[in-house]
């Protein structure tokens, strides 16, 4: 992937840098590897040493960059703000862009021997967080029933049709339009390769965004049922896909058990099956508790590394 492309746009000669410190242990280019495992969709755009990501600040849209640097006892991102009278904003969402543990987790690692051996495996390794509520949603739907590198790439066509690009460093980034996508008809949709159930979940995601309502904040200050109840009133968005936004998005510990990624992964790492059903992935992670993110983040990370098998139980 290659980040760099173009002419700077005015914006980015106003662009500022600065350092961001964060509590330790941290591995950010672990953490952040995801978002090129799969593929580039123009959004979440990490190539191995930089993140190029775009924020809603108030009513406005800024790109920024962060390079991860220091250690993982002592992690740094250097970053750059493709418009520096948002430099206080970009720096407060890249501060809560990774989830740390909470003060339980270190007695979860003493109770529980497949998340310290894992822990030990991949040191600081956090899920990231995924700010934009709209790319967010889009991101779960495009992943519905098929490979998620063909969701990256169907999603990729989605920012260059609907997107809005911005432009940090020389380097450029898209963001989803909601109104431009609200507008949309599934025929347009349809014609970047998604099934007409998706266009049609596209368009209604979008309007719930556009015309709605729908925010991050709004989501923020309500309990997980009503944010589930609030996000599936939508079509197309199910309680798995609302899980996610309330681990991924709003940072809450939420165990996504229909997931098939995640029911794989708990069905190797503690029941002896290949495929659990949600209530069994419930049951056996209801210890998790408050530390359910990092939880979930190591043993999915374990299963696209194919280590799962040579974690014992006990």
């Amino acid at each position: 992937m290659n980040l760099s492309v173009g002419q700077p746009e005015e914006s980015d000669m106003e662009s500022a840098s600065f350092a961001v410190c964060l509590p330790g242990p941290l591995d950010a280019a672990a953490s952040l590897d995801t978002f090129r495992r799969n593929g580039d969709d123009l959004m979440d755009r990490w190539d191995g040493k930089r993140l190029v990501r775009a924020l809603r600040a108030g009513d406005e849209w800024v790109a920024y960059r962060c390079v991860p640097s220091g250690t993982v006892k002592s992690p740094v991102l250097y970053v750059t703000v493709g418009s520096g009278g948002y430099r206080d904003e970009v720096a407060t969402a890249v501060q809560s862009s990774f989830m740390m543990p909470p003060a339980e987790y270190a007695g979860l690692l003493r109770d529980d021997p497949v998340l310290a051996r894992l822990d030990a495996l991949f040191p600081g390794l956090r899920p990231v967080r995924q700010h934009d509520l709209l790319g967010a949603l889009l991101r779960a739907i495009s992943a519905q029933q098929v490979n998620l590198k063909w969701a990256a790439t169907t999603r990729q066509r989605l920012a260059e049709r609907f997107g809005c690009r911005l432009m940090v460093g020389g380097e450029f980034v898209y963001y989803l339009d909601a109104v431009r996508l609200a507008e949309a008809s599934v025929a347009d949709i349809r014609a970047l390769q998604f099934t007409t159930r998706k266009a049609e979940y596209i368009i209604a995601t979008a309007r719930a965004v556009a015309e709605g309502g729908l925010t991050v904040e709004r989501l923020t200050t309500v309990e997980d049922d009503e944010v589930i109840s609030l996000l599936a009133a939508i079509r197309g968005i199910g309680l798995w896909t609302a899980e996610w936004i309330l681990a991924r998005t709003l940072g809450r510990p939420r165990v996504v058990a229909g997931d098939l990624g995640v029911r794989k992964a708990v069905g190797l790492a503690y029941l002896g099956t290949p495929l659990p059903s949600e209530a069994e992935v419930r049951a056996a992670t209801a210890h998790w508790g408050p530390s359910s993110g990092i939880a979930q983040q190591l043993l999915l990370s374990a299963l696209v590394h194919g280590v799962l098998g040579s974690i014992p139980a006990a």
